[in-house]
């Protein structure tokens, strides 16, 4: 697993911070419910994303090096007027700008605080580009338009999650993660559209300790087919393993259980 560029990141951040822009901007009730976050409008959720942009940019530009809480950070809740697209739109716009600059600014391996064991604004201008292609598909869902994303990216967070599973699997024991152990379970996930090149197919094993897992294709205890957006959003719980897009061969209730547990994004 090779991480993709910083500043392939810090693009990748712009173009969705311009997306999501375009789902405020677009006529959507900005007062529905977002299926996949539930306590959440479609509102909320952008000011929640736009709220931990402007987070992390503070601690970047800062170079924090503890946890700022998010109430010091100046806007983090998103303009005053609610339900105000263009007041929305404009604020994501800003916030966007802002993130991107101070991580290109900073580079890949400017020390700063981070909850993950990886001190680095390298750290942080991934997560961000993920919390954005996430979030991005909650919020389409609500406003019920098309959602599509870079195979890279869609690979590359795949590849991030099982990292932070295994992180959390480490340092937070009594975490809901610490029940995906005990050896001889497996999960396949295998994007069934991917070129060769991206390798788009990953293993993961249980053990007595924490997951491993790898690029590859073997056989597993259970298996989730389908293109690669549609295997990212089932991944992240945004999808149903019973979507036309996808095939669960094996264990289904194997790969129920790591979705229970292993709650991320």
């Amino acid at each position: 697993m090779t991480l993709l560029a910083h500043d392939r990141y810090c693009d990748e951040i712009a173009h969705q911070v311009g997306l999501l822009r375009s789902v405020v901007t677009s006529g959507a009730d900005l007062s529905v419910t977002v299926p996949t976050c539930p306590d959440w409008s479609l509102e909320q959720l952008v000011r929640h994303t736009g709220g931990a942009l402007r987070w992390v940019e503070l601690m970047v530009r800062t170079r924090a090096e503890a946890e700022v809480p998010e109430d010091q950070v100046p806007l983090g809740d998103g303009p005053r007027v609610t339900g105000d697209a263009a007041a929305l739109d404009a604020w994501l716009a800003e916030t966007g700008e802002m993130l991107v600059g101070t991580l290109r600014e900073a580079g890949a391996d400017t020390e700063v605080w981070a909850w993950a064991g990886i001190p680095t604004s390298g750290f942080w201008a991934r997560r961000m580009a993920h919390e954005l292609t996430i979030h991005r598909a909650d919020a389409t869902l609500a406003a019920g338009l098309p959602y599509e994303v870079a195979p890279d990216i869609a690979a590359d967070a795949i590849d991030e999650w099982l990292q932070i599973v295994e992180s959390v699997q480490r340092t937070m024991p009594h975490d809901e993660a610490r029940e995906l152990r005990g050896a001889g379970r497996s999960i396949h996930l295998h994007a069934t559209d991917a070129t060769p090149a991206l390798d788009a197919e990953w293993v993961v094993e249980f053990t007595e300790d924490v997951i491993v897992w790898r690029r590859g294709h073997e056989k597993a205890t259970v298996a989730l087919r389908g293109p690669l957006t549609a295997v990212l959003l089932a991944f992240y719980r945004r999808l149903p393993l019973d979507s036309a897009e996808l095939e669960v061969l094996g264990e289904r209730e194997l790969l129920e259980f790591w979705l229970e547990r292993a709650t991320f994004g």
